[in-house]
């Protein structure tokens, strides 16, 4: 048996997978609040997590948990405004397009293209967060990758070009 990182490692190594994970699931807005609430169980956690488990799909696991979580207590709660704001370009360099077509994919083809496009899990772990096997996951990101290409605007224009 190995020995486990300091799990103050373990947030440097993979805080940018469980990030983009968060993101994927909720856009960039609400992504901080998930990614925090996931390293926060994950350390309640780390302490019985065996020494030989694979510390990234666990990690995958929660975030995607945690990002659900947020989904559902945002459904629950009503936010009113006095006025509808208006659409920005964000300042600091997120594509808020890229984000809106990732989240018009069907649910299947949003999760597949996020564990393994953004989150560089392989399609067999992918397949075991999804239920199913390698191959379908393989075949539903390939779709979402494909149904990416064709709406999302800039790779519509470089494929016009």
């Amino acid at each position: 048996m190995g020995v486990k990182q300091p799990f103050e490692r373990v947030v440097v190594e993979h805080g940018a997978t469980v990030l983009r994970v968060c993101r994927s699931v909720l856009g960039p807005v609400d992504a901080d609040d998930a990614w925090s609430e996931t390293f926060l169980s994950a350390l309640r956690a780390y302490p019985d997590l065996p020494a030989d488990a694979n510390v990234e799909a666990w990690l995958v696991t929660i975030a995607r948990r945690r990002s659900i979580d947020v989904v559902r207590r945002a459904t629950r709660q009503a936010v009113p405004v006095a006025e509808l704001p208006e659409r920005t370009a964000p300042a600091d360099g997120r594509d808020l397009d890229l984000w809106a077509a990732l989240a018009a994919l069907p649910d299947k083809q949003r999760r597949s293209v996020t564990y393994h496009h953004l989150g560089g899990l392989p399609y067999d772990e992918v397949a075991s967060l999804l239920g199913g096997t390698s191959a379908a996951a393989r075949r539903a990101a390939a779709d979402g990758v494909a149904t990416l290409r064709r709406t999302y605007p800039r790779f519509a224009e470089e494929e016009e070009q």
